[in-house]
């Protein structure tokens, strides 16, 4: 009956190891909460060249550059 009983236990302890490896690697792999940093870095990249032509103002280029930067974690969303 013993055996049985610590037989029970083990399985539920690498049961709960399990669920708690799957329910970390997700909250750490789920892509729909990261920024697509490429994107956005050529986002970025074209916003750029632009404003070096002349087809884009001073102050549209800081609020575009600003908001790139805050969904790259670079830059926080505070006004400054």
């Amino acid at each position: 009956m013993a055996k049985r009983a610590r037989e029970r236990a083990r399985q539920e302890r690498q049961e709960a190891k399990r669920e708690r490896r799957e329910t970390s690697s997700d909250s750490e792999t789920d892509p729909t909460d990261a920024p697509d940093e490429s994107q956005l870095m050529e986002e970025f990249h074209s916003l750029s060249e632009r404003h070096a032509a002349g087809q884009l103002g001073e102050e549209q280029y800081q609020e575009e550059r600003h908001r790139i930067f805050v969904e790259l974690g670079i830059e926080s969303d505070e006004a400054d």
